[in-house]
């Protein structure tokens, strides 16, 4: 398995990431037999980061993570974990407090001492909603919280999941105070890196990935499967999420899979044996990426991802039809 440096972490990370999350479903909804059979078989492939978060199915994610890697005992003994914490409306007031008491839930959770890598997990924006923090909350509040964490030694480093407002994101990453950023990229939205074809109905990233290595940031590409819309099918594994919402795509699912098939001409043109391997091999040949995260629901959809990863990033020849396809989008 290539892998590749995390930024200024000097971590070095397989190109290919396992992600716990609950699209895949494999680490929340699993059986725990199938479980470890799916990480000792990604350990044996040369997969090294395992991407988890208290998010997902409630800590479920983490817990069943920790027992893995507890049981799998010396053969995961060199594998890196990184976590989230999520804060909530509520929790606005006490941020620092809230950043710290999370990563020391997902320890326990865990069963370790610390964690490579934290990440804080909601979206970034001038103005507080919902869900976002902005700028000035995270560099005033989150960060030395996190900064108090790594000298306590309960996380090595720390980044954000890059979602959110472009300008605000920007003021965030500029601030060169993070290691990591989480981005999404893929076939059906290139903007995390490319200018976004005129015409394209998705959100614009305006170049977050490039920011972020500007800044030193290890990049970790997410959403690279487009919440599995870029198999080509709807139909999705009883223990994958029924359903899953966009991020910075189509306005549904059924939308993402409709243009995902398009993408179908660079498996009639040989440039890739299937879809899914297409998308994968597309978000690795991005020479600013680290590590792109996949979720399974099944040993043999990591097997899947395995074989794609190990052929390596698209041609150039396959990148610029790519390109050709997508402007296509933009004009469908």
């Amino acid at each position: 398995m290539e892998q590749r440096r995390l930024g200024r972490t000097g971590l070095m990370v397989s190109v290919l990431g396992y992600g716990c999350g609950v699209v895949g479903g494999l680490m929340v909804r699993g059986a725990p037999a199938d479980r470890e059979r799916s990480v000792a078989r990604a350990i044996e492939a040369g997969v090294n980061y395992f991407d988890t978060a208290a998010a997902y199915g409630n800590g479920e994610s983490e817990r069943n993570l920790g027992q893995v890697l507890k049981a799998l005992g010396s053969g995961a003994r060199d594998v890196l974990v990184g976590t989230k914490v999520r804060i909530a409306p509520e929790e606005r007031t006490r941020l620092g407090a809230t950043v710290i008491a999370s990563l020391e839930d997902s320890l326990r959770r865990l069963g370790r001492e610390q964690v490579d890598l934290f990440q804080l997990h909601n979206p970034i924006s001038e103005a507080p909603g919902p869900r976002e923090l902005t700028p000035q909350m995270v560099l005033e509040e989150v960060v030395p919280a996190f900064e108090r964490l790594r000298e306590q030694g309960k996380t090595r480093f720390f980044g954000i999941t890059a979602l959110g407002q472009p300008a605000a994101l920007r003021r965030v990453i500029g601030a060169r105070v993070l290691d990591t950023a989480q981005i999404p990229y893929n076939l059906l939205n290139p903007s995390a890196r490319a200018p976004l074809p005129a015409g394209l109905p998705v959100h614009d990233f305006e170049g977050s990935m490039r920011d972020a290595v500007a800044a030193g940031m290890g990049v970790i590409g997410i959403r690279v499967l487009a919440g599995g819309a870029l198999s080509g099918e709807e139909t999705r594994h009883p223990i994958a999420q029924p359903e899953v919402a966009p991020i910075g795509s189509g306005p549904s699912y059924r939308a993402d899979v409709e243009q995902a098939r398009r993408f179908r001409a660079l498996v009639a043109e040989g440039y890739a044996a299937d879809l899914v391997e297409a998308a994968l091999r597309y978000a690795i040949a991005a020479p600013e990426m680290s590590t792109v995260l996949v979720g399974t629901a099944t040993l043999d959809q990591l097997e899947h991802a395995l074989a794609a990863a190990a052929k390596g990033p698209l041609s150039d020849e396959a990148l610029a039809r790519v390109a050709e396809l997508q402007s296509g989008l933009a004009g469908g």
